[in-house]
């Protein structure tokens, strides 16, 4: 808008370069939605994969663990 009032060189250097900051802003802000995307999308499949390795886990373990032995009855059995 300086560019119209005032007919010079500054003046229409000002304008470009405030032309380019709003651009740059705008490419900051979508970039930064991009990457707040992406973050949520790693965080959801990092969730995913805790809760499988813990499956793993609880498995790993019920294996690791000892036999329950059976009592023998005594007497007869029907």
């Amino acid at each position: 808008m300086l560019a119209t009032v005032l007919n010079s060189a500054v003046a229409i250097d000002a304008s470009i370069n405030v032309v380019r900051a709003f651009v740059k802003l705008r490419e900051m802000i979508s970039t930064h939605k991009q990457l707040a995307l992406k973050l949520k999308k790693l965080e959801k499949k990092m969730e995913e994969q805790d809760e499988k390795i813990y499956t793993i886990f609880e498995a790993i373990n019920s294996l690791m663990a000892p036999p329950v032995k059976k009592k023998r009855e005594i007497g007869f059995n029907r």
